[in-house]
């Protein structure tokens, strides 16, 4: 089995920033595409940005200009950096990835609290 570690999340103003860390852990053969979904309350889940094995990477309109996502291979960790954060970012947000294990796989991170106040 694997498992993905997130961590990162807090309380913060608008206009600051953090940064999300979500770790992978256990059999792993490869790292295919990885992401960040958020759910806040009443609204369904979405995707907040995505990156692929190769470095692609893609981000809702909610988002450009303001978040990053990047990763590292080696590590089999997948970060988001958040700038310029609002108060409608508040959501908990959670990490995905398509694993290559002893089989392929899509797993989910339990979540970490973002809170920006206004």
């Amino acid at each position: 089995q694997v498992q993905l570690v997130e961590s990162g999340g807090g309380l913060v103003q608008a206009g600051g920033s953090l940064r999300l860390s979500c770790a992978a852990s256990g059999i792993i053969y490869s790292m295919n595409a990885m992401g960040w979904y958020r759910q806040a309350p009443g609204k369904q889940r979405e995707l907040v940005a995505s990156i692929t094995s190769g470095g692609s990477t893609n981000f809702a309109d909610s988002v450009k200009g303001r978040f990053t996502i990047s990763r590292n291979n080696a590590k089999s960790t997948v970060y988001l950096q958040m700038n310029s954060l609002k108060p409608e970012d508040t959501a908990v947000y959670y990490c995905n990835a398509d694993v290559t294990g002893l089989s392929r796989k899509d797993y989910w991170g339990q979540g970490t609290q973002v809170t920006v106040s206004s």
